[in-house]
């Protein structure tokens, strides 16, 4: 016999039916049981616990040491060198989703980016720098991204129907193969562009006003980077901080072009395409991270230290003999479990529906952006009895033969 209860989760609060953590307890016969509609309740947990380095930016400062000065110029050269994500996991959590501020503050530094390559484009156009282009391109694409994830955030707010039972949060996935096309399409243009003027060098026009785009695309991020710090501090979003972080390493992009516009300066034809193709390889290392990460998301991967600590979460519940089948999947920037646990085969329906409830309670404390878990409660086996499953082995897919 098998049942099953689903409770509803929504980011505002708001709960809809077939979607939400609830249990799933298949037992033979003298387990079987009924739940209580009673039991329908919402849990409101923040188990969101993103792990940025922005997370340390409000800390004390040590002492300020020779040794302690070297370990933070390694740790800005290391973030500067790692390309960052354009995952939406990334880019939102609890406090950014809950807060109107926060969403704004996200709204208003992309629009900012997003007029800085516009001024950035009318240059190109008027110098003919391809170094200057690539970093158009990269401000242009950074902007750019935010409208497939706007429109899968507010999908992914919709409840679920009876068509789309799981909820809309798949639309970040298409959001994020539409990312990665953009960064895609920006790279080969950029470098295409970058390659042809190396093979014919031509003088760039206008090097002041090549020289002021750069550092308009630096003041840009700059000010973009300020500004999510500021507020992602005020109103405690990890994820806002860290994007702001990550636009002021962009500003260090921008300000490469102006070495492309001191080589023209003296004389060196291809030092504008030269920069111009290093801001096209920044670009593709931002492209091979943003599609590892879509491609894992579409394969419903996740990071094996997840699956670790949901399986030590489940072993120290009380009443939990075994953990058995346990699947995580992403939905947008939210997980989901379903999970087999053993339980002893003496145990009431009662007492085994709290053993159930309490495994749920420990996954979504200690699984990070975990908000649903389908617990399935299997009795022990006795020596003699026959598997309660079996009646299920000829619906399992057949072995595929080389």
């Amino acid at each position: 016999m098998s049942e099953r209860h689903d409770r509803g989760h929504r980011t505002d609060g708001g709960h809809h039916p077939a979607h939400g953590h609830g249990h799933a307890h298949h037992h033979s016969a003298p387990l079987a049981h009924a739940h209580d509609s009673t039991h329908h309740r919402a849990h409101d947990h923040a188990h969101d616990h993103p792990h940025h380095h922005a997370d340390h930016a409000d800390s004390p400062s040590p002492p300020s040491t020779a040794a302690s000065r070297a370990r933070a110029l390694r740790h800005r050269l290391a973030h500067l060198l790692t390309p960052h994500s354009h995952e939406t996991a990334d880019k939102l959590d609890p406090a950014l989703e809950s807060s109107a501020r926060g969403m704004r503050a996200l709204w208003v530094s992309l629009a900012v980016l997003g007029v800085t390559a516009a001024a950035q484009a009318v240059v190109v156009a008027l110098s003919g720098s391809v170094a200057l282009l690539g970093d158009t391109v990269h401000n242009a694409a950074d902007a750019l991204t935010a409208v497939p994830l706007g429109i899968a955030f507010v999908l992914g707010r919709r409840a679920a129907t009876r068509r789309f039972t799981y909820g809309y949060g798949r639309a970040e996935d298409l959001a994020g193969i539409a990312i990665v096309l953009t960064i895609a399409a920006s790279a080969v243009f950029a470098g295409w562009t970058a390659v042809e003027r190396l093979l014919d060098p031509r003088p760039v026009d206008h090097l002041g006003a090549v020289t002021l785009a750069a550092l308009a695309g630096f003041a840009g991020n700059e000010w973009v980077a300020r500004y999510r710090i500021r507020v992602g501090r005020s109103i405690g979003s990890a994820a806002l901080v860290a994007d702001g972080l990550h636009a002021r390493t962009d500003g260090f992009t921008s300000l490469a072009v102006l070495l492309g516009a001191g080589g023209s300066a003296l004389g060196w034809r291809p030092a504008d395409p030269v920069v111009g193709l290093a801001i096209t390889a920044a670009i593709a290392l931002v492209l091979r991270d943003a599609a590892r990460e879509v491609f894992r998301r579409v394969m419903d991967a996740v990071d094996p230290a997840l699956v670790d600590r949901a399986e030590q979460a489940l072993r120290a519940v009380e009443g939990v003999r075994e953990v058995g089948e346990l699947r995580l999947r992403w939905i947008g920037h939210r997980l989901r479990a379903e999970v087999a646990v053993v339980v002893d085969g003496d145990l009431t329906v009662r007492q085994a529906h709290r053993v159930a409830v309490a495994a749920e309670h420990a996954l979504l404390h200690a699984v990070p952006r975990l908000t649903a878990a389908l617990v399935h409660a299997d009795p022990a086996s006795a020596p003699g009895e026959e598997d309660p499953h079996r009646v299920l082995a000829h619906h399992a897919a057949a072995p595929s033969t080389p």
